[in-house]
């Protein structure tokens, strides 16, 4: 086999010359000598971590040999975490299966109704448990939901309080994080003891704005919150409850107690533990709260032929559209996640979750019955976690059964809690724990009536016990959930593989075509890279397991953190960020800290109007004030205006924020001035790592003035998008930095030089974020070696460029930089084609659909623009194909202008066209097969590659639905699943 995989990753390989050929360049390296500016550039080291190119098999073999050294125990830790059984049809049809894997956001609902109806499951089935009225399609984790709960509770809150009240049985990395967050905004986290509070005679709480109880609690206890949420409703607070959602199938709902919002964690609903994420957490809000709620939030609405159509609505909500007005900074959802999940509703029905939950809890109720009767204390009310009272015992029990291959919770000598789950709710638990317990069969005898031989289950149900036994009544469940059909007929596996089929052949995904979306870099996710993701040394392990269970863990991890430290030229990384924008947070607030740390109280971040869309959003987060810098008429940073803002806030300027690349798809060429302008001022440089992948090989961030900036694993390191999630952002900074970088009071191993106290930098619940997906990244470096990672800058540079070059003549493109060349992104002007036909880039990209292909980034950063980007993995004939039909498009639109075709009735305003469109009478200016079959001239391509003529009728892709309706859906707010008489 061929052993380079960069050959195969690279997609220009055979049209290498015709791309040199149009933009005129010998070579790659003569191009990227033009393009970037020369007092950036790196120099090569003769010395380098990042070791050869290695061949997938070298790869795989080196990633079984991570994976060996990691241990798997069962884990009865819990803390949120929870072993769970991944259907294997959702495994292989969701999980594996580049349909799903390879998606991006779905801003173009007409190509996306597939994911967007498993978000609308995944909404229902949350307002359903939770409930509540509407559900976010995800949020990053459980530890940041609630962080955005409370920053609704003090939106919404008509209380002048800045205390936030915090259930002490709360779950640690929650409890964490939200102290961490809560620090930079001026609000206090008062941690409470509401238990002993609301058992009082009389509840007493200070005056708050909001309230968050755990349910149950992190040692497992069940308790009635409705009194405290009672008594919080009276003086205008908002009342939350962090709900395990299994749980909620068996307790009453936090709406029926009386929360505002539940938050909470999806990763029990067959999403695998791997190591802490990624996994989708969970927010629910009562009605009146859906337009503060943060995240994406899926809709109904209707199509051009008024058929019932999903989208996301009120989607100028997005933070990267109100920037320093946005309230969340969130932008990558847990979509991948999210959808497993719910699929994992839709297969096992709302018996089939009953039925789990119900094991779980008999299995729980007799370990405590057992061990009662061996003569310890265990807690009364409780779902599936049995707090363990052994006075100076504890530790000892914790090592034996550590001996039998089971982990437990160990809270001090004296307590420990043992978690129960679908996977190891069996009996009485795994083989081995009542045995670490020193249960004797006269305990069984005490406890049962019988000797441990006959102990089992009986008519799959557990002798001697009732579901909840030791649960208040008031709190058992009777009100239903999962009516929906969707939850109730997809029960065997060929029902189930082929709803999955139907919902993603509705899609458009990188198994069908190029997604050429500027800013967002929708490159291969090879196989190979994805192929450990699902080994269950990777997959099954607890992000609080013991640091001997997870070395292979703990290897890769710093490997890949030194790797990512000699790219981007910074000292140390940290890995925990699960999102881009977490990333970019966690840089801001390590600033924030260090001017803290100098007794240094500055606030002003400066951020150009050519920066990332998520940036204002992050500094706001992060307690800072955001002054705009105005862009030069190539696209640059104005340095005279920059000058200006500087001066105007002398002395308290804490950083700039700077996106490089530009997002104008341009090379500032003063980056080291602009640097060393800030530095100056005593700011600190966060330069912004989205668009990294122009520059890998070519610069550093922390050579050409950066103090700080994340990166995009799931751009520039090939872990995939997932339809809009998951991603993660690591944090690079130098050695002044470093010690202010996220860490986490449970990591297994410290990385970064210099840190004393981790857990006042928590990002993200877990020590290392989205570990299951970091072997992606991991494999990808290894696989291409620094060498191919050089290469793909240039591939990508060229690429672009090509595009840009190409298609100038039709669309005019809108920055360049010096020598006239882009970096990886090019953003086309239609406002000239509007102004001359009234054709508008929402109508170009809504055509490209018929011409098979998603559409480049709309509007963003300018509006009335398409911005593309090619990536490096595209190869000649899909880049042609898509010039191609650019141009055909703008052929079209020169109809419109000439009145061949009238301006309302057209294939561009009436795009995309459906199947249905072939059946139903044709009345339009414009021919059916004109507007279905849309034909693309082929061309010979320089260096004698031909691209034959694309069929365009065997190759055909067929929205599922047609123009969508953006106002209807966000005036008539509908986010759950309608009734299937709808689509009729």
């Amino acid at each position: 086999m061929d052993s380079n995989f960069s050959r195969r990753h690279i997609g220009l390989e055979r049209g290498e010359r015709a791309v040199l050929d149009t933009l005129g360049f010998d070579s790659f390296e003569k191009l990227m000598d033009a393009a970037v500016p020369e007092n950036i550039r790196t120099e090569a080291s003769e010395v380098s971590s990042i070791p050869p190119a290695a061949s997938e098999p070298e790869t795989l073999a080196q990633l079984r040999e991570y994976a060996s050294q990691n241990r798997v125990t069962t884990s009865m830790i819990g803390l949120g975490y929870y072993d769970t059984f991944t259907p294997s049809v959702i495994k292989h049809n969701v999980l594996e299966n580049p349909s799903w894997y390879t998606a991006y956001t779905p801003y173009q609902p007409e190509i996306s109704q597939g994911r967007l109806e498993a978000l609308i499951n995944y909404q229902t089935a949350l307002c359903d448990l939770t409930g509540l009225d509407i559900a976010n399609a995800s949020m990053l984790d459980e530890a940041t939901a609630v962080v955005e709960a409370m920053l609704l509770a003090r939106r919404v809150s008509k209380s002048e309080s800045n205390i936030f009240i915090v259930d002490s049985n709360l779950l640690p990395q929650t409890i964490s994080l939200l102290e961490r967050r809560a620090s930079v905004l001026g609000i206090n986290v008062a941690v409470m003891d509401l238990v002993a509070i609301s058992r009082g005679a009389r509840i007493m709480v200070p005056p708050h704005f909001g309230v968050v109880v755990q349910y149950p609690g992190a040692d497992g206890l069940v308790w009635d919150p409705s009194e405290i949420f009672a008594q919080s409703k009276e003086q205008g607070a908002l009342t939350i409850s962090a709900a395990d959602l299994l749980a909620l199938t068996l307790l009453k709902s936090p709406g029926e107690l009386g929360a505002d919002v539940a938050v909470g964690n999806t990763q029990r609903f067959g999403v695998p533990l791997g190591f802490g994420g990624p996994h989708a957490g969970y927010m629910a809000v009562a009605n009146g709260l859906e337009r503060q709620m943060p995240g994406r939030l899926v809709g109904v609405s209707v199509d051009a032929h008024g058929r019932p159509a999903y989208r996301l609505t009120l989607q100028t909500r997005e933070q990267h559209i109100r920037r320093e007005r946005a309230t969340s900074n969130i932008c990558t959802a847990q979509v991948l996640l999210a959808v497993m999940a719910s699929m994992y509703a839709v297969y096992h029905g709302p018996k089939g979750l009953r039925a789990i939950a119900t094991r779980v809890n008999e299995t729980a109720n007799r370990f405590a019955k057992l061990i009662r009767a061996t003569g310890y204390e265990t807690s009364e009310s409780f779902f599936d976690t049995v707090l363990v009272r052994a006075p100076g015992k504890a530790k000892q029990i914790w090592e034996r059964a550590r001996q039998a291959g089971i982990t437990l919770n160990l809270i001090n000598e004296d307590k420990l809690t043992v978690a129960f789950d679908e996977v190891n709710a069996f009996g009485l638990g795994p083989e081995g724990l009542v045995e670490a317990f020193g249960c004797t069969d006269q305990d069984f005898q005490k406890a049962f009536g019988h000797s441990r031989s006959g102990f089992g289950w009986q008519d799959g149900k557990a002798e001697g016990v009732a579901v909840l036994d030791g649960v208040a009544s008031s709190l058992h469940r009777t009100s239903e959930y999962l009516t929906h059909p969707n939850f109730n007929k997809y029960h065997s596996e060929t029902a189930m593989m082929r709803y999955l089929k139907r919902l993603a052949d509705k899609d458009f995904a990188l198994d069908r075509g190029m997604i050429p979306l500027g800013s967002c870099t929708m490159k291969l996710n090879s196989a190979v890279e994805m192929a450990a993701i699902t080994w269950p040394e990777f997959a099954g392990i607890h992000p609080f397991t013991p640091a001997e269970d997870v070395e292979g863990y703990l290897s890769l991890i710093g490997e890949l953190q030194t790797w990512l430290a000699e790219l981007t030229g910074y000292d140390d990384v940290s890995l925990q960020p699960n999102a881009g924008s977490q990333g970019e947070l966690a840089g801001l607030l390590a600033i924030h800290d260090y001017h803290q740390s100098r007794g240094d109280n500055r606030e002003v971040c400066l951020i150009p109007a050519s920066a990332h869309g998520t940036n204002a959003a992050s500094a706001v987060l992060a307690g800072m004030k955001v002054v705009v810098v105005a862009t030069a008429q190539d696209g640059s940073v104005d340095v005279d205006d920059l000058a200006k803002k500087i001066a105007d806030n002398a002395g308290n300027v804490a950083a700039l924020m700077i996106t490089y690349p530009s997002t104008h798809g341009v090379f500032e060429a003063d980056i080291r001035k602009i640097c060393e302008m800030v530095h100056e001022e005593g700011g600190q440089v966060y330069i912004d790592g989205a668009n990294l992948n122009a520059l890998l090989g070519y610069a550093k961030f922390g050579e050409i003035g950066g103090d700080v900036s994340h990166l995009n694993l799931h751009k520039t390191f090939a872990i995939p998008h997932g339809g809009g999630g998951p991603g993660v952002g690591p944090v690079a900074a130098k050695s002044h930095l470093a010690p202010f970088l996220p860490g986490h009071f449970a990591a297994q191993r410290e990385f970064v030089e210099g840190r004393n106290d981790g857990a006042k930098y928590q990002i993200s619940a877990a020590p290392y974020g989205s570990s299951s997906v970091l072997p992606i990244s991991w494999a990808y470096i290894r696989l291409m070696g620094a060498e191919g990672l050089t290469e793909a800058t240039a591939a990508a540079v060229g690429s672009a460029n090509y595009v840009a070059k190409r298609l100038g003549e039709h669309y005019p493109v809108l920055y360049v930089g010096q020598g006239g060349l882009v970096a990886h992104e090019c953003i086309l002007d239609l406002r000239p084609l509007k102004a001359a036909s009234g054709i508008d880039n929402t109508d170009v990209a809504k055509r490209l659909i018929d011409y098979g292909f998603h559409a480049p980034t709309v509007s963003f950063p300018v509006p009335d623009t398409l911005m593309v980007e090619p990536t490096e993995s595209e190869d000649i004939a899909e880049l042609e194909r898509f010039i191609n039909a650019m141009i055909s498009i703008k052929k079209e639109a020169e109809k419109v202008a000439d009145g061949t075709w009238p301006k309302d009735d057209n294939p561009l305003k009436n795009a995309p066209h459906t199947a249905y469109d072939s059946s139903i009478s044709w009345d339009h200016a414009y021919t059916r097969e004109e507007a279905l079959y849309p034909f693309v001239e082929s061309r010979e391509v320089a260096g004698g590659h031909t691209l034959e003529q694309h069929d365009r009728i065997a190759w055909k892709y067929w929205p599922p639905v047609s123009r969508i309706d953006q106002a209807y859906g966000d005036r008539n707010i509908f986010c759950s699943c309608p009734d299937p008489s709808a689509f009729v």
